[in-house]
């Protein structure tokens, strides 16, 4: 188009963050250790939840799957953006960046719809607490935990269909430090606009679906709290649900700035600065937040570590009959 090369790129390189040499080696160590601390923090989670009888519950068991989620979700950005930091190479195949932001998006979607998951979750326990063992039973709780997956994955492939067609000519230099819909729309040298309709349709559903149950779900833990005639069971109740609103507050805020509009909002630089929050700052801050403000994990983490060095300690000497039972 335009007398443009129609040539079909093997690569595109990604730009990234511009740095000084000076600079470069503290971001890369920034990074590295953003990045190891924020798997870190979730397989401990994890960790914590599978080892402690009184956090096998289904608020528990979303949150552990929350945590194996975000694992893979920094996994698949952080360690190719902490290595273009200080290498001279930048460039990834156009089938590794298609590999990427399918993975990308299948995790950001199913987050979205995990985290309304979560919110109805709070919903059942607090509105309905005398029927939540017999809604929120493992099998149901399994089940949405799949849906989600499916739903991710589902709506990444519909979207990467539209994307991976599109011809990019020449232009292979993408202004980010991951493939993202945003950039490759705007590089394309094809008409985008089918494929901008249809991330935008898509977008629109994934992230407003499931914002509208979160918000609903609070409505009604509102005035269902309210309702609680004594100070304490209000505290006790919104306390359940006060680490969850924060990380929602953090996750929907962020992403919906870029994902609203994406062509649109990738003409304004604001957008790189924004995406590292969502993929590196939110991703490190949801597990301290869940642990901060969550006064049973903070416990069985405590108990967890505790028993794990009396276990230690015990194996030189006859171990004492029900210790950390």
């Amino acid at each position: 188009m335009g007398g443009r090369n129609e040539t079909k790129v093997m690569y595109f390189i990604l730009l990234g963050f511009p740095t000084t040499a000076e600079l470069q080696l503290l971001l890369f160590s920034t990074l590295l250790l953003v990045y190891l601390l924020t798997v870190l923090e979730n397989f401990l989670i994890i960790l914590i939840i599978r080892n402690n009888q009184g956090l096998q519950n289904p608020m528990y068991f979303f949150l552990g799957s929350l945590s194996f989620l975000e694992i893979w979700y920094v996994s698949v950005i952080e360690p190719k953006m902490i290595v273009d930091v200080i290498s001279h190479d930048k460039r990834i195949s156009f089938q590794g960046c298609m590999t990427q932001l399918y993975f990308f998006v299948t995790f950001v979607c199913t987050e979205y719809i995990l985290l309304a998951v979560m919110a109805y979750d709070r919903f059942v326990a607090i509105c309905k607490p005398l029927r939540y063992p017999l809604i929120m039973s493992h099998k149901f709780c399994a089940q949405l935990i799949a849906g989600c997956w499916m739903c991710g994955l589902t709506t990444s492939s519909i979207k990467l269909s539209f994307i991976a067609r599109l011809s990019y000519c020449d232009v292979d230099k993408i202004n980010h430090y991951f493939c993202d819909i945003s950039p490759l729309l705007n590089i394309s040298c094809s008409d985008s606009s089918l494929a901008e309709l249809v991330d935008f349709i898509l977008a629109l559903m994934v992230i407003m679906v499931p914002l509208c149950i979160v918000v609903a779900s609070y409505i009604c833990i509102m005035f269902t709290v309210l309702k609680i005639p004594s100070s304490q069971g209000r505290q006790k109740a919104f306390s359940t649900c006060s680490s969850h609103l924060t990380v929602v507050i953090l996750f929907y805020s962020t992403t919906l700035f870029t994902y609203s509009r994406p062509k649109l909002m990738y003409t304004y630089r604001a957008n790189k600065l924004v995406s590292v929050l969502y993929t590196v700052v939110v991703p490190l801050l949801n597990p301290l937040i869940y642990c901060l403000r969550n006064k049973e994990v903070r416990f069985a983490m405590r108990r967890t570590f505790t028993c794990r060095r009396h276990t230690k300690e015990s194996n030189e000497r006859v171990p004492e009959k029900g210790l950390c039972s």
